[in-house]
């Protein structure tokens, strides 16, 4: 007797495509919480970054009676100015130079900006009134605010800001 029956091997077209669609999925979501990891991964590092420039501003303060001008901190702070020049590594000689620098913008200069900005920290020194600049003079600074902007939102927050401790 014959048998009619094919002994088909394979698979069909419906079973590739609900391979490939499931793999694509668990490909998404391993994709998706990475990326987050990594975000909150530099945030953290936003936050110890700032933590440690007060720390280092305080310092100074303790030392000089005053807080560095913006232009103090940024002196010789380029990529291409020999760091051991530079007056934050001549004032300021235990904060590590890439405290200044956002994690998500590596390359960048070691400059800090006189505005917060997304990738950049930014540092506001001011006389007493807490509005006016001291730049000028820099032993007019007492007071200062230093600012991180998040990636998203990071401990209820969408930005890291650090003022003296007075």
């Amino acid at each position: 007797m014959i048998s009619l029956k094919k002994n088909n091997k394979g698979f069909t077209i419906v079973e590739l495509l609900i391979v490939i669609v499931v793999i694509g999925i668990l490909a998404l979501l391993v994709i998706t919480t990475y990326s987050g990891i990594q975000a909150k991964a530099r945030n953290a590092k936003r936050a110890a970054d700032l933590l440690s420039l007060q720390t280092q501003l305080e310092a100074y303060f303790t030392q000089a009676s005053h807080y560095p001008s913006l232009t103090d901190m940024n002196t010789g702070t380029s990529a291409t100015t020999n760091a051991s020049s530079t007056w934050v590594t001549t004032n300021m000689k235990s904060l590590d130079q890439n405290a200044m620098v956002d994690p998500s913008n590596p390359y960048s200069s070691k400059n800090l900006a006189a505005a917060p900005v997304a990738k950049s920290y930014s540092y506001q020194p001011t006389q007493s009134d807490g509005v006016t600049s001291c730049e000028t003079d820099d032993t007019t600074c007492a007071k200062y605010t230093l600012t991180a902007t998040y990636e998203g939102t990071y401990n209820g927050s969408t930005t890291d800001v650090k003022s003296n401790l007075d």
